[in-house]
């Protein structure tokens, strides 16, 4: 689910153009990339190593829909999540392509249906995190560490931070408006040329902040 806010956004441009061309300046610039937010489902980041354990030597992930991120796909392969006391979750969604680490992220629901407890780490952040074990149609594999809840956090491209005035790692608001509007305190800055501007925020916080596709969002510092 993702929430535009192009028309608003050129509404307010135009408004602000008029506005300080009454008064003889020159309207602040408009923000060079539209702003996406979207609700990340729960899901898993694989090593090739792992993928083969789960699916067999050699399996290649196959891409079922491209995400928004340039190279980044839903793969049409998903495992299951065992947690204690033999609770699963089924059906948990492969993104790729293969990375060097093996990691779960799960909305705290999730994590509470299956009896972990998982901090809120930015996504790599897993040295000492909760592991657990992974069921697919070839094998298990198991876990040491890697199941967290992914830190909010907007995706910039470098162009994106200028705008805003920020940089990789610094933290920014993310105002939600509508019925149950809030704003996100600790939204992570994560900076990169390949990257688009986009939010990540995981089901419940979606669900708790009525997160629609014409829901209006802004950030700030």
């Amino acid at each position: 689910m993702s929430t535009s806010t192009t028309s608003r956004a050129v509404i307010e441009q135009l408004v602000r153009e008029q506005v300080y061309a009454s008064m003889g300046l020159a309207a602040p610039k408009s923000a060079p990339n539209e702003l996406l937010v979207n609700i990340s489902a729960r899901h898993c980041h694989l090593t090739q190593a792992a993928v083969e354990a789960l699916f067999g030597p050699g399996h290649q992930l196959q891409p079922m829909k491209d995400l928004y991120q340039n190279g980044q796909f839903a793969a049409k392969e998903s495992v299951t999540l065992i947690g204690p006391r033999s609770r699963i979750i089924s059906n948990l969604r492969i993104l790729g392509p293969c990375r060097n680490l093996n990691q779960v992220e799960l909305a705290y629901t999730d994590a509470i249906a299956l009896g972990f407890e998982i901090p809120v780490k930015m996504s790599g952040d897993i040295a000492g995190t909760q592991g657990g074990m992974l069921m697919g149609p070839h094998g298990y594999f198991e876990l040491k560490e890697g199941i967290i809840r992914a830190q909010p956090h907007v995706h910039m491209h470098p162009d994106d931070a200028a705008f805003y005035g920020v940089k990789h790692l610094d933290v920014m608001k993310l105002k939600v408006l509508g019925a149950l509007g809030m704003t996100f305190d600790n939204l992570v800055v994560r900076v990169d040329p390949s990257f688009k501007l986009e939010v990540h925020i995981d089901t419940d916080e979606g669900n708790a902040c009525g997160l629609k596709p014409d829901t209006f969002c802004e950030l700030t510092r």
